[in-house]
């Protein structure tokens, strides 16, 4: 499958471009940087996620379209003073730019990541949790809010991806899965949800689901 990556070089982004790959996908990533991923089965493109006319020229052709939108830099200072080199809507923006253009060009299937923690997960969040949601973090989750209801609100094949707090350590096995916002902990490793959006893409066993991915620690 031709397979486009929208925020294609944040830490979830470049998992799921590699794990697109190694389930033989081609895959084309679009950042502000992402020239600088390179490889057999991926084309960088750099752009604006926001950017219609990017948007829609590169989601032509495209079999399926995976969302990782979001704001890489420093949370204290985005709080404090917005963030510096991306929109503070990115997420929001840059799926309505992507669902959009794939109505447009009749691309079915949408993978999105937002976060554990919003829309029917939000009573789930544990208590520390939403105190940093709500005092650090508020306007991004709010965006994120909008983002989802956007996705929910297409008529495309969409699969909601809410991962808890987002690890670099290489956490053993498949992440803990739940329709129902069920999580085994409050983390999960990014290469763990680049995996299951990748098989997202060519698996239907959660069309129109929202999906809370955590780590199921061993016992």
């Amino acid at each position: 499958m031709q397979v486009l990556v929208v925020g294609a070089t944040g830490g979830s982004g470049r998992a799921a471009v590699a794990a697109l790959v190694a389930r033989g996908h081609t895959v084309t990533a679009l950042s502000r940087r992402a020239s600088t991923l390179t490889g057999p089965g991926v084309r960088g493109v750099d752009g604006d996620a926001t950017d219609a006319a990017t948007v829609d020229a590169l989601v032509a052709g495209q079999d399926a379209v995976v969302v990782t939108l979001g704001i890489s830099e420093n949370p204290v200072r985005v709080r404090l003073r917005g963030p510096s080199g991306t929109p503070a809507d990115v997420r929001s923006r840059g799926t309505r730019t992507v669902v959009d253009a794939m109505t447009r060009h009749g691309v079915r299937r949408l993978v999105v990541q937002t976060s554990y923690g919003v829309g029917p997960t939000r009573p789930l969040l544990p208590a520390v949790t939403r105190v940093v949601f709500a005092v650090l973090l508020a306007p991004q989750i709010a965006d994120t809010e909008r983002q989802a209801r956007l996705v929910h609100a297409s008529d495309l094949d969409w699969v909601e991806v809410q991962p808890v707090n987002l690890v670099d350590d290489d956490l053993p096995g498949p992440a803990f899965r739940s329709t129902d916002g069920e999580q085994r902990g409050m983390t999960v490793s990014r290469a763990q949800v680049g995996a299951f959006l990748a098989a997202a893409v060519d698996d239907g066993t959660h069309v129109r689901r929202t999906v809370a991915l955590s780590h199921a620690a061993a016992a």
